[in-house]
């Protein structure tokens, strides 16, 4: 009997967990699907969640992609919502890529297929 991966829960640690909150909230253009104790929960696909927590010792240091459609439109909705990004890169492949740092330095990415 093989394994497999069913579901990604992935973790990004923050400094400051109520302005955190404002900025994911922004960023994913809802409230938060779940909080558990000091954990706040999106839910971003059926089976893919990120969560912020309060770890201001590795705060910064969270690396994270989220693969998307439509990535102007996001873009757009970003700095409608007063989120900044860094210049979208085009990869020799096609792949659409874009760094949209959160207010601790953590590496919140978006890639888009060609």
């Amino acid at each position: 009997m093989q394994s497999a991966i069913t579901h990604l829960l992935a973790g990004v640690p923050v400094t400051n967990l109520d302005a955190s909150l404002d900025w994911y909230t922004r960023l994913f253009g809802r409230a938060p699907d779940l909080r558990v104790g000091n954990e706040i929960i999106w839910d971003v696909d059926e089976h893919a969640s990120l969560f912020i927590e309060p770890n201001p010792q590795r705060a910064g240091t969270g690396r994270i992609t989220m693969v998307a459609s439509g990535l102007d439109v996001l873009l757009r909705r970003l700095t409608d919502a007063g989120i900044e990004h860094e210049p979208v890169e085009t990869y020799t492949s096609g792949v659409r890529h874009v760094k949209v740092p959160d207010p601790d330095g953590n590496a919140i990415a978006f890639a888009a297929s060609a």
